[in-house]
């Protein structure tokens, strides 16, 4: 992958640790939530290891796009018809709890606002 440190993410990418995996191209894996907080709770995560979104660099726009395309893709296939919520929790004090981008799907459920 790179000299980054291994995440847990990192480790479901390589095959080192199993997830319920829902979709993967070359680019992307989406994969359920261990701890969800909706009915649907999947996350989809960058193959390329990217911390956060604020390490996001102008280089990555296709990628970027490629994950919100993936999302789409994926609420598509788990029937969220009726809307969803995408969600990237970005540093400490956005509540990222590991340090490799990734996009929460929620659905199955209304949504409150304002979340947290």
């Amino acid at each position: 992958m790179s000299d980054r440190p291994e995440t847990l993410f990192s480790k479901i990418i390589n095959r080192e640790i199993p997830a319920d995996i829902v979709y993967e191209d070359n680019l992307a894996l989406a994969f359920r939530d261990i701890a969800p907080q909706a009915p649907v709770h999947i996350l989809v995560i960058p193959k390329q290891p990217i911390p956060k979104l604020a390490d996001a660099e102008s280089q990555d726009h296709a990628l970027m796009g490629h994950l919100l395309l993936t999302v789409k893709r994926v609420a598509e296939q788990e029937g969220l018809t009726n809307g969803y919520r995408v969600v990237i929790n970005t540093g400490a004090d956005g509540g990222q709890t590991v340090d490799h981008l990734h996009l929460h799907i929620l659905g199955g459920r209304a949504m409150a606002w304002p979340p947290g």
